[in-house]
């Protein structure tokens, strides 16, 4: 699952949905910024142990599905949300933890909508966005010079939406790829949470943004990819980018 300290979460500082309410729940390594019509910390709080129980209780039955870097198929009864990561996992190549923390925030952020009309669920960067009107989320890339000063539109409707990141310098999550940031959209979090790794994971250079993003095309369930590397970026699908102002100092 993924780590980071609440030092490296800087880029939390800077967000203020219009009209939503901000709020932190971190349970051992699951650390989630939400927003959402009102305070609901202690509801949020439980659908975390909730989840995280869930998959735990799992990987201890069957702890091939922590370790392992490529899919498993999961046989018998297992919770559903054990089930729509190994979904991800094989549809994208990667192992099912690589789509843990876009599945948490998912379905924490589902189980908050039976209380909440709207709601942003950010989980390491990787977001479930349910809004009426549509956000900015800035990218963040590293030393990238495009780092903060593009931002991705999406949400507005009545559609939930993932919204994943995955990077090969910075961040805690294992990336086999020297992407600065790898960003795909998918109504589905877990899968765009493995499809970012797998995408990512074929990064190396500015050289392969664009077979990168033909492997992400590839992948069912993504409607969009954005790859940085330094001063490049490629995108493709249903990808809105704005520019951004970024204060100095």
């Amino acid at each position: 699952m993924t780590t980071a300290s609440a030092q490296s979460r800087f880029y939390r500082r800077g967000v203020r949905p219009a009209g939503l309410t901000g709020f932190r729940v971190a349970v051992q390594e699951t650390d989630l910024q939400i927003h959402a019509d009102l305070d609901l910390t202690a509801v949020a709080r439980e659908l975390v142990l909730q989840y995280r129980g869930f998959i735990e209780t799992y990987i201890e039955c069957q702890p091939i599905f922590r370790e392992s870097l490529t899919p498993i198929r999961v046989t018998g009864p297992a919770p559903l949300i054990v089930q729509e990561m190994a979904r991800a996992a094989a549809a994208a190549g990667v192992g099912p933890m690589a789509a843990v923390a876009g599945a948490i925030a998912e379905h924490v952020g589902r189980g908050l909508l039976s209380r909440t009309k709207q709601v942003i669920v950010e989980n390491g960067g990787d977001v479930f966005v349910r809004t009426r009107q549509p956000v900015v989320m800035g990218i963040y890339a590293g030393s990238s010079p495009l780092s903060r000063h593009i931002g991705l539109r999406v949400g507005g409707g009545d559609t939930p939406i993932g919204v994943c990141t995955s990077s090969g310098t910075i961040g805690h999550s294992l990336s086999l790829g020297a992407a600065d940031a790898v960003g795909v959209v998918s109504p589905s979090c877990a899968v765009a949470d493995a499809a970012a790794t797998a995408i990512g994971n074929r990064v190396n250079s500015k050289a392969d943004i664009s077979e990168a993003i033909a492997f992400g095309r590839g992948i069912g369930n993504v409607d969009g990819v954005v790859i940085i590397v330094g001063d490049r970026i490629g995108c493709w699908g249903i990808v809105e980018l704005v520019p951004l102002k970024v204060k100095k100092g």
